[in-house]
């Protein structure tokens, strides 16, 4: 299996010569998804520069920005991006309720059906053929799901501009804090969308993804890749870096601390000239659109040398295999044992999908806790001064998983900007000793019994929620 990224950004060349408070603003623009995951990762990566953490109001506003954003990816990638591949959109047809979306929905699909010169039903058809859920009432209840799910998203947009002052690229996150003031009615506002997303992903989304996974649960042996799972951390708790959800690293299936000196990016079958196995302190983003044997824009991501998978399922599985008796593990421990699975079951397509919506619902008691602690009328954001040499590193955890930036700045300008993102790490190509990415490994042993109409690879790597404009930043 080949996981190739066809297109080439290249934000780093637009970062260099510039001033290093761009950054936050510009990273922002590489992803309309997660902006905030890189916003917020510029931001620690110029606080490490110039030697500041944020205030505690500043801290505390950064998180639920992200938290707001999390919420509103999870949903996306379930419901937009991914359940297609699951749904028979064509179930709608026999749908006899009374909800005015779901009829003028059925209108479309049965024109479009009827009528061949028509503009195919995006993005439900033109679709590849296969096994979709049979039962029609249960696929029109995933579509009615599917109609729920944008409103669900508009609030949690909503939700993180109550302190990101707008969103998706917010302007309100800068290194040391937030420019947003806390005041009650922010606080309010921001509670009352977080109540009807609590609701949603409680009564909606999980219980959608367990009903999906319950019809199809061969689903359960597909996808499965790497035993080794990479996390940053994400949710600082504290001025000393203490992080909600902690860092840490699996290796063949065995933990150890996280050291971000063990990361490298190698491009031997990488469209660039540059040279491989850099630190990204050091690394070089030269594009080489017609080197030979090259297949990716993607440079190969490497911890101590090895493949690493990121995301919700690698976050769950560094603190399930930790030494440490924390609260994800206690958490995850309990829905296994309710569900009579076993953690190395989620490494899988349906895996994936569960591990994001009970994520999604575990972060909600966190979000109001934060609002708690938020105090009214104090420091958001704290004074700063550009040094004139100095170089930082950023380590956060996109919805997606684990995303660093890493910044050398020289004569108070940005020299050199690096970001490694999730879907690099995901959809790495081979290193410079040919050893396959995590998603070329997932697909490999993928059935497929039509290969006209391969669905099954489209639902493999769609679990993994691949974000092709942040890989080819």
């Amino acid at each position: 299996a080949k996981c190739e990224g066809e297109m080439f950004r290249g934000f780093e060349g637009i970062l260099r010569g510039r001033d290093p408070l761009d950054a936050q603003q510009i990273t922002q623009r590489i992803c309309g998804v997660c902006p905030i995951s890189h916003g917020l990762t510029s931001v620690q990566c110029l606080e490490d520069a110039f030697g500041i953490q944020p205030c505690d109001n500043g801290r505390i506003e950064q998180n639920l920005i992200l938290l707001a954003n999390y919420i509103q990816s999870h949903i996306i990638h379930f419901y937009h991006l991914a359940a297609l591949d699951f749904v028979d959109i064509t179930a709608i047809l026999s749908y006899s309720g009374k909800d005015s979306v779901m009829q003028q929905l059925k209108s479309w699909v049965s024109t479009c059906l009827a009528r061949k010169d028509l503009f195919p039903a995006a993005p439900f058809l033109p679709r590849f053929e296969g096994d979709y859920i049979a039962d029609k009432d249960v696929n029109c209840h995933l579509i009615h799901s599917y109609v729920k799910a944008f409103e669900a998203r508009g609030i949690a947009h909503e939700m993180g501009a109550v302190f990101g002052a707008k969103l998706p690229h917010s302007t309100s996150i800068v290194p040391g804090g937030c420019t947003q003031e806390v005041t009650m009615e922010r606080i309010l506002a921001y509670t009352t969308r977080l109540n009807k997303l609590k609701a949603f992903c409680e009564d909606v989304y999980l219980p959608d993804v367990i009903a999906a996974a319950g019809i199809m649960p061969e689903h359960w042996g597909t996808g499965k890749g790497y035993d080794n799972f990479l996390s940053f951390g994400v949710f600082r708790t504290n001025a000393e870096g203490d992080k909600y959800i902690p860092p840490g690293v699996v290796i063949n299936g065995k933990w150890e601390a996280f050291d971000p000196k063990y990361i490298t990016e190698q491009v031997g079958f990488s469209r660039f000239s540059s040279q491989s196995d850099l630190h990204p302190f050091d690394g070089e983003t030269s594009p080489a659109p017609h080197k030979e044997n090259a297949y990716s824009w993607l440079k190969a991501p490497r911890y101590k040398g090895h493949p690493m998978e990121v995301g919700p399922l690698s976050r769950v599985m560094v603190n399930v295999l930790s030494p440490e008796d924390n609260w994800i593990k206690k958490a995850a421990t309990k829905v296994l044992n309710a569900h009579s699975l076993k953690a190395q079951q989620l490494n899988s397509v349906l895996g994936r999908h569960l591990v994001r919506a009970l994520e999604a619902i575990w972060l909600i008691p966190y979000a109001y806790e934060s609002l708690d602690q938020l105090a009214i009328g104090k420091k958001t954001a704290l004074p700063l001064s550009i040094p004139d040499k100095a170089q930082g590193a950023g380590f956060c955890e996109a919805p997606r998983g684990a995303l660093g930036h890493w910044i050398n700045i020289e004569k108070k300008k940005i020299a050199n900007y690096q970001c490694i993102v999730p879907t690099t790490w995901n959809c790495s190509p081979k290193d410079d000793a040919g050893v396959i990415g995590p998603i070329e490994k997932s697909l490999i042993g993928t059935p497929i019994p039509d290969p006209k109409q391969p669905l099954n690879s489209g639902r493999v790597v769609r679990a993994f929620d691949p974000c092709l404009a942040c890989a080819v930043h």
